[in-house]
């Protein structure tokens, strides 16, 4: 269930808890548990269960005996029962469920309620903001803790300090790989704070769960959604998946071995067990084979040939070949294997699944449609052009362009090399022209001019300019039409 808080917001960002922390709903919370009883009615005449399950901060959980049968609903602060003084927490479980709880964790018995610790009352603005307050603290103080150890030399790490709901006492969670004399830390503690202190030693997996964080596999660390009990976890773990020994990868952020190595290993090791043994040789004409690995979800089996005066060959078998060649073995009969075939079938490429074809249901448009298709076409075709000018073929196809393009562009011939064969003129209104007479063979142009005609062409395609007048051709071309009056 997620806080209605942690929406977003009117500026499209992630509003996040708007109560620092103490989400109303305990959705926002570490190690939360779904009631699936909720909306089952108990039995005529049964009575519910006097016990609640309070959370405070972080992981940290504990039953309370409802002594006053309180109305109490998941996400309640209520003010509890300590020693010394009375702290706050919020209602996680309520029900019957709570009773599942307690014989799973087997720590009180279900039928010695009485024990627990009782709920005083529901709290009471006035102990929600001294509890506030209190929580307020909790950073300057381990920062304050933090730099107080490292002045007294002490090989600890304090990770968390968390203080009681009325502020008159800390406990300071701490790791550390051996036994830490700190009683002249308590002292400076109590002086420094004023409060009563308590130390208490966390493992490193228990850090990493009150913490949080993102594991590798991208979602929230096992330790502080859902696992509770730490069992320990080996290198024989990963030596049964056949996963590489390297502490990077299988270390976690606690910097332990990974908790889910051990959620798989029991199919592993019941797969294993089914497997010929990894300790028996394959006697075959080109060598002994030794085997190097196996690989479970391909069912195969990897074995490396030595054979004198050759280079090692390393080859895989199927599960029930390699059953055919021991069994030979032990007959005495050593096998012929072809290396060659075995390399062949390996890099044989899998047959991928054909994914399905999806249809225009609605009858929409690709997404395509809205990419111009013509986009760099005239630059296409105009590149095209000039470089059949260049090879030579310019010049007819600029005569042909001068004929039938309309209305050209009018202006003073540039360079040297224009068709008046003249310097560069200063712009005047062009008068009519005669017709020039037809256009000689390629062969007897002189060289450069069907470059030039080309590029007038491609300038023709393009239209008048409104800026000049309309005339003929630079050249004095022919005109389709005659000049305006």
């Amino acid at each position: 269930m997620a806080c209605g808080n942690c929406g977003t917001g009117a500026d499209g960002k992630p509003a996040g808890c708007k109560s620092n922390g103490f989400c109303s709903t305990s959705g926002c919370n570490k190690l939360p548990v779904f009631d699936w009883l909720a909306g089952v009615p108990l039995a005529s005449g049964q009575s519910p269960f006097d016990a609640v399950e309070v959370r405070f901060k972080n992981t940290r959980k504990s039953f309370y005996r409802n002594a006053n049968a309180l109305q109490l609903m998941p996400g309640d602060l209520v003010t509890v029962d300590a020693a010394p003084g009375h702290d706050v927490g919020m209602v996680s479980l309520v029900g019957e469920l709570v009773r599942a709880q307690m014989q799973r964790k087997s720590t009180i018995s279900v039928t010695d309620t009485y024990e627990l610790r009782k709920i005083l009352h529901k709290s009471t603005q006035e102990d929600i903001d001294r509890w506030h307050i209190a929580r307020k603290l909790e950073d300057e103080t381990m920062l304050a803790t933090r730099t107080l150890v490292q002045e007294m030399r002490l090989d600890m790490k304090v990770t968390d300090v968390e203080y009681q709901g009325d502020g008159t006492k800390a406990t300071f969670y701490y790791t550390s790989e051996q036994r830490i004399d700190f009683r002249d830390l308590l002292r400076k503690l109590g002086d420094l704070f004023k409060v009563k202190v308590d130390m208490k030693q966390i493992g490193a997996r228990q850090e990493a769960g009150r913490i949080g964080g993102i594991g590798s596999c991208g979602r929230e660390l096992c330790c502080s959604t859902w696992l509770t009990d730490f069992r320990s976890v080996s290198t024989s773990a990963a030596r049964y998946q056949q996963l590489a020994l390297n502490p990077q990868k299988l270390a976690g952020q606690c910097g332990k071995l990974k908790c889910c190595l051990n959620y798989e290993l029991d199919m592993y090791i019941e797969a294993v067990k089914s497997y010929p043994s990894a300790n028996a040789k394959l006697k075959t004409k080109q060598g002994t084979g030794f085997h190097m690995k196996t690989d479970i979800f391909d069912e195969k089996m990897w074995y490396l040939f030595k054979t004198p005066g050759s280079a090692s060959i390393m080859a895989g078998f199927p599960i029930e070949r390699v059953r055919e060649i021991l069994a030979q073995n032990k007959e005495g009969i050593e096998v012929d294997v072809d290396f060659v075939k075995l390399a062949e079938e390996a890099e044989e490429p899998k047959t991928e699944e054909q994914e399905p074809e999806y249809e225009k249901v609605g009858g929409e448009d690709e997404l395509t449609r809205f990419d111009s298709k013509g986009k760099g076409n005239k630059r296409k075709r105009g590149g095209r052009d000039r470089d059949r000018d260049r090879r030579g073929g310019g010049g007819q196809q600029a005569g042909s362009g001068g004929q039938q393009g309309g209305a050209q562009r009018a202006g003073p011939a540039r360079g040297p090399g224009n068709a008046g064969g003249g310097p560069s003129q200063p712009q005047q209104p062009r008068q009519p022209q005669q017709p020039r007479p037809p256009q000689q063979p390629r062969g007897d142009r002189p060289p450069g001019e069907g470059r030039r005609d080309g590029n007038r062409r491609g300038r023709d395609r393009r239209g008048p300019r409104p800026d000049r007048p309309q005339g003929g051709g630079d050249g004095g071309g022919p005109s389709s039409t005659p000049p305006a009056a």
